[in-house]
């Protein structure tokens, strides 16, 4: 067998692909759809350079096969064939040895610089990102957003961008144990940044134990809670910059009011009036006075309209075992023993009540 003779000389060559600012890859750029070695080249690619070696080390492009020219591009994208400047259509090939050091310094310095990047792309668009959650065109904006998924992804935009003070009206009933467990680290993260949390519940939230929980928490840590027993409509304010309000036609759609006026009136003529009238709560088990008259006046008002016990306790938000409870204590106050006997002295009572306001 002949001895295939390796052409040693140094020809003239055109300039390495690789560099500093943008080193070469494979001709595909996903390296995971190849075959050989790390993904760099492909097998076919290696079987047609090693074959280039053991043939000379050079290659006349217009003698490559149809099938060969993918390959080919291949070496010439990574740098293992270069063109020969003094051999027009020749292509010689590279010390992968040589051109590997290159390669991987070059690589390194460009993963190191895309790490750098991706690390300060938060902080390079954050503005930018203001801008588009916050708009502060003239005249302001007002958007709206249907459906739960995608108006909790936006107020959690929201909320955890505040820096100065979110207010908060909650109305119904008691947040479901999962909710709170959500919202718990996102609200204790705003308080760490220094802004003021303040909240408005419904008084039946104080009978929950998960609630109690989750508003001892948040206020130990600065947050301020209180409960109001009147109607109200929930709202956000962010920052007195942006608000978030039901649609009342379409409970499952939200307004996101970015409007200075608007919101500044949300803020200051409608949660600080309803927070003025609110009772403060800490998470503790004792329920104020107000709270407990109130609510077992609503508990007689259902039971004087024939409403059962289950869709009472549903109405008023609180667990069937509290009502019971309640209208233990009632019976005893009103020193009957039965429930039907205390139907009996709350209706005689409520009609002693209106003969007299109709006599003035």
């Amino acid at each position: 067998m002949p001895k295939i003779l390796i052409e040693r000389r140094t020809p003239k060559l055109q300039s390495s692909p690789v560099s500093d600012e943008e080193p070469p890859m494979s001709g595909t750029e996903d390296p995971g759809v190849t075959t050989g070695g790390l993904g760099v080249l492909s097998s076919e690619a290696r079987a047609l350079y090693r074959n280039t070696v053991l043939t000379g080390g050079r290659v006349v492009t217009a003698d490559v096969s149809s099938d060969d020219k993918d390959r080919l591009a291949e070496l010439l994208d990574i740098g293992l064939l270069v063109a020969d400047i003094d051999a027009p259509g020749v292509l010689i090939a590279v010390d992968p040895a040589q051109l590997s050091k290159g390669l991987s310094a070059a690589w390194q310095r460009k993963a190191l610089n895309l790490l750098t990047r991706a690390a300060a792309l938060p902080g390079d668009l954050q503005e930018l990102a203001d801008t588009y959650h916050r708009p502060e065109q003239a005249g302001g904006t007002i958007e709206y957003i249907r459906g739960k998924v995608l108006i909790n992804q936006r107020l959690h935009q929201l909320v955890t961008s505040a820096s100065e003070e979110i207010l908060a009206a909650q109305p119904g009933g008691p947040r479901p144990p999962e909710a709170l467990t959500t919202v718990i680290g996102r609200d204790l993260d705003t308080l760490r940044r220094g802004a003021s949390l303040r909240t408005i519940y419904h008084p039946s939230t104080r009978y929950h134990a998960p609630t109690r929980e989750y508003v001892a928490t948040v206020t130990s840590a600065g947050a301020q809670v209180r409960t109001l027993d009147e109607p109200y409509t929930r709202l956000f304010v962010i920052d007195r910059r942006s608000a978030v309000i039901p649609v009342i036609e379409d409970l499952n759609v939200a307004a996101f009011i970015h409007d200075r006026a608007i919101v500044s009136y949300l803020a200051d003529e409608v949660f600080e009036r309803n927070w003025s009238r609110s009772l403060d709560f800490d998470g503790s088990r004792a329920v104020p006075q107000e709270v407990v008259s109130s609510l077992r006046q609503a508990i007689i008002d259902l039971l004087l309209d024939g409403v059962n016990h289950r869709v009472i306790a549903r109405r008023l938000g609180i667990s069937e075992r509290t009502l019971a409870r309640h209208l233990a204590e009632m019976r005893e106050d009103y020193q009957v023993e039965s429930l039907f006997q205390l139907g009996y002295v709350l209706a005689r009572s409520a009609m002693s009540d209106a003969e007299k306001d109709s006599f003035g």
